[in-house]
């Protein structure tokens, strides 16, 4: 996979050597990381793909992203999918942003990126959830074109669906 640039970004996707060495907390010396990068959301969502890649005999993952700001190169977040697409062509979400870089549209401007490149690779459907008290993640849902389509007591459901290309 290539990068994702975007306006002010740049979504990179991880290699196995660059996840590795993520959770490791040993940046691999071709990009820095901002003050609190990675987080703990970071290793886990890395860990999992990791974990993917390692058993080679399922569906190989969907993919992980590094957010860096287009400006200086330096990561702020992280962006990916939770695993392999599933057999009805969908896949599930999940970002987050170090405190100093939210609240500045990256998290959308970084999600509008990769559901077009979900799209494009011919991912029929791409899934988000967001605890009822997370507003500022259901914005960025809504705000990169995933509508709303149901709740439960603790969690609402997000999710953006294209016809199956064929």
């Amino acid at each position: 996979m290539d990068d994702l640039v975007t306006e002010r970004l740049v979504l990179h996707p991880l290699s196995v050597a660059e996840a590795e060495a993520l959770v490791a907390g040993e940046p691999d010396g071709t990009v820095r990381w901002a003050p609190g990068y990675p987080t703990e959301g970071d290793v886990g969502a890395v860990g999992r793909f990791l974990a993917v890649e390692a058993d080679g005999d399922g569906p190989p993952h969907a993919g992980v992203y590094e957010i860096r700001t287009r400006e200086d190169g330096v990561a702020v977040g992280g962006m990916g999918f939770h695993g392999p697409v599933a057999e009805d062509g969908s896949v599930t979400v999940g970002y987050g942003l170090v405190p100093a870089a939210q609240g500045k549209g990256y998290a959308t401007e970084a999600l509008r990126a990769v559901l077009s490149a979900a799209r494009e690779r011919g991912i029929a459907k791409v899934k988000g959830d967001a605890d009822h008290a997370n507003i500022a993640s259901q914005r960025v849902m809504t705000g990169a074109g995933m509508e709303l389509v149901g709740a439960d007591e603790k969690v609402k459901y997000y999710e953006t669906t294209w016809p199956l290309a064929g």
